[in-house]
This record gives structure tokens, sequence and C-alpha cells, in this order.
């Protein structure tokens, strides 16, 4: 389990993000149309699971629109925003901000993805919800790059995550 912060009182996660050099583990989530999602749908291309608590947060909102301006010129790179948002929300955020070039993903019906993954938060006010973190798989599967932000309130390291592409 990892210990991380919120707004500096500590909380947990049920695990500890993949490791790096390991293959991605499959997962099946909700695009905002609906559609189940699953690590098949992308295969080919680099990927950047960046993961958060809600996308109604300011910090949570920052990092779709700056994944969102950062992926506009990346090439065979996708950018997946996962939380367990209702996919109603996550459309909602997306037609208001005119967010285009993230795909947004809600892990909301199980939460399967946070628990697989490590990073469901454990005990705290956002007990359940995914803790902000940012992973990159290449192009085969496998993780290249992890980052669990250890103060939910701060956004992640973009610079960092773009270079493990």
């Amino acid at each position: 389990m990892a210990q991380i912060t919120l707004k500096g009182n500590a909380v947990n996660t049920v695990g500890n993000l993949p490791e790096i050099g390991s293959k991605a583990a499959d997962f099946s989530l909700v695009s905002v149309g609906l559609e189940t999602k699953s690590l098949a749908d992308f295969k080919g291309k680099k990927i950047v699971l960046n993961i958060f608590p809600s996308v109604d947060t300011g910090t949570c909102a920052t990092s779709v629109r700056e994944f969102n301006k950062k992926a506009a010129n990346l090439n065979n790179v996708v950018v997946l925003c996962i939380s367990r948002d209702l996919p109603f929300a996550q459309a909602r955020f997306c037609g208001a901000e005119g967010i285009e070039n993230v795909v947004m993903l809600s892990d909301f019906a199980t939460g399967k993805f946070g628990k697989n993954y490590g990073l469901e938060i454990s005990n705290g006010p956002l007990a359940n919800l995914h803790s902000r973190a940012v992973i990159v798989i290449d192009e085969n599967g496998f993780i290249t790059h992890t980052e669990q932000v250890s103060e939910i309130a701060d956004e992640p390291n973009y610079s960092t995550a773009l270079k493990a592409i």
C-alpha cells in the first residue's frame, strides 16, 4: 500500500502501482458514449493513463486540460483520463471545456481498475475513489513510467510522464 496525503493528512491506497517493466493489466472501463473499452482497444499505441479522484475538482480538471493540450501534438499516443466519475459528468466536463484530444473513461461500476492497479484510496474522505497517478504504457503493453502523486491536491509531473513515452 502507498501512503499519500490529502491536504497534509495521511491516507492510504489499497496497494502499489504496477512495476516498471511489467505487462499492463487489462481493464474494462466505460467511455462517455457508454461503450466498454479495454486495453486491447488501444493496442499498438503508446498510452498515458491520467488517473484522478474526480473531474469536478480543480486539480483533476487541470490535469485533463494539460494532457489535452499536450496530447494534440503527440504521434501514436493516446491519453486516457480515468476516474470513478459517471460518464455523463465526464461528457459534460469535456463539452464545457472543449476537450477533444483525450479519452475519458469511467471506473464507476465496479472500481476494479483502481483495485487492480493498486491506486484506490482505502481510507479518509476520498475512500473508494482513485488516487492521483500517471502510468505510461508502451506500444507493446509494458509499463515504462509510474507516478503516484504523494499529495492528492498536487498536479502530476507532466514533463516526466511525456518523456517516458
